[in-house]
């Protein structure tokens, strides 16, 4: 999918939309700072992403939703987005914001996606940014969450693949599982396996075979996560 910047056909709003506070500053004729723009984009977003997973997952609680939805529109993701897009090249910055790593900020990339949302808003309308935000997250939703219906089916079959989807999306890097105890006779023996991503222990599960082990590992740091329900 060819992913591009809002099509946003007023080009004061556009203008707008990509101007840093820093660079309104230092050109006070030219155009607002995008702040406003931001307020509307993030308020857009939190409605039209909440909508989508509703629609998508009905088998998903409220808490689930929620959950869900913080994680889509939170400033990191937003920026990797913002960077898919190619945001960074095209926001004005004052010299010392773009001096100081600016276009790569995530906070100043996530605010930039945000006002691009609000302009694109007022510039074509709610059904517009549906389309745009539909077709930008639907392949990132199905990174984080598989429908609880799929989930009582397969198990534990595909808990260390969500976890691997997960870690890859989010940190670029697989989970890492070890045995960190092990209990009773040489013939009944139980594992404890732990998983890791970034060097961080995200789940804790025991089995009496190491593979499953790992598997309920994975499963109980998909629930910590919030990408399946605790039941």
């Amino acid at each position: 999918m060819n992913l591009t910047l809002p099509p946003i056909t007023n080009r004061q709003l556009y203008q707008q939309a990509l101007t840093h506070r820093s660079y309104a500053n230092e050109h006070p004729q030219e155009s607002e700072h995008n702040e406003r723009l931001e307020f509307l984009g993030d308020a857009v977003l939190g409605f039209l992403v909440g909508e989508l997973l509703y629609q998508r997952y009905p088998e998903m609680s409220e808490a689930q939703l929620t959950r869900l939805r913080s994680v889509l529109v939170d400033e990191q993701q937003l920026a990797q987005f913002a960077r898919i897009v190619g945001v960074g090249t095209q926001m004005r910055l004052g010299k010392g914001a773009d001096k100081d790593g600016g276009r790569d900020n995530p906070a100043l990339l996530s605010d930039t996606f945000e006002a691009l949302i609000g302009a694109y808003f007022l510039d074509s309308g709610i059904d517009a940014v549906r389309s745009y935000i539909t077709a930008l997250f639907l392949d990132i939703i199905d990174r984080f969450v598989v429908p609880q219906s799929v989930i009582e089916e397969q198990h534990l079959v595909d808990s260390k693949n969500r976890l691997q989807q997960w870690a890859l999306a989010q940190f670029q890097e697989n989970p890492q599982y070890e045995i960190i105890a092990e209990f009773g006779p040489d013939h009944s023996k139980t594992f404890t396996a732990q998983v890791r991503v970034q060097g961080n222990v995200y789940g804790v599960g025991t089995d009496r075979r190491k593979q499953e082990a790992e598997k309920r590992a994975a499963e109980d740091a998909l629930k910590k996560l919030g990408i399946v329900s605790v039941k």
